[in-house]
């Protein structure tokens, strides 16, 4: 009888202590229980085309991303980006916001078509087809909020001109966080080209990329 007397006077302190915690059974992780992450800054009122939240964030420190676009062949392109302040999250990374985490969004002309958790992809040309296309590289935190400064998205875009075929330029970069301006020039038939080489070459409709336009 006093045995049991003691058991549920112990329950009772454990229960005025705040439950498993005051009994000493471990924290949170030891248990397998989730724990929230700290507040990353302010989501915004703002939404992308998909009704996604802006997430502000100061701008010291804050990620940034620059793209490069070149033709890999005559019919995909080359897609790098470069970031700063931010680290692509692996697959299963759980959805809750991390400062500096997340992942890129990839869109031509407005319309999603990659999300991206490393720095290359590879463009399919049938994505981009004939004519100057906006290609737009947008970072994301893990839980779908768009980051954000100055209540501007943080992203980058290229223009490209795509053809039937054509021969390759030099790529097109940007500094992150840096507008950059001019453009990457198509190559054309040597001086010496015969006339059927030159013909040939004439009909080739050309594939550039212009500098990106990084904010």
């Amino acid at each position: 009888m006093r045995g049991t007397r003691g058991l549920l006077v112990a329950l009772a302190v454990c229960a005025l202590l705040g439950g498993a915690t005051g009994c000493g059974a471990g924290d949170a992780h030891e248990r397998g229980v989730a724990v929230s992450a700290s507040p990353v800054g302010t989501l915004l009122d703002e939404m992308d085309e998909e009704g996604r939240l802006y997430r502000e964030v100061g701008k010291t420190g804050a990620p940034e991303v620059a793209i490069e676009i070149q033709p890999d062949s005559a019919d995909s392109w080359d897609v790098r980006l470069t970031v700063r302040h931010f680290r692509f999250s692996p697959a299963g990374a759980r959805a809750v916001p991390v400062a500096g985490r997340g992942i890129a969004h990839l869109y031509v002309d407005g319309r999603t078509v990659a999300r991206l958790r490393s720095a290359e992809y590879q463009l399919a040309g049938h994505l981009v087809p004939r004519g100057t296309h906006h290609v737009t590289a947008r970072l994301y935190a893990d839980d779908g909020t768009v980051w954000a400064v100055h209540g501007k998205p943080v992203e980058s875009t290229a223009d490209i001109t795509a053809s039937d075929s054509g021969s390759a330029p030099g790529p097109a970069s940007a500094t992150p966080g840096t507008p950059a301006a001019g453009a990457a020039t198509s190559a054309v038939p040597p001086p010496e080209a015969s006339p059927s080489q030159a013909s040939g070459a004439a009909s080739q409709a050309t594939r550039r990329a212009v500098v990106p336009k990084a904010r």
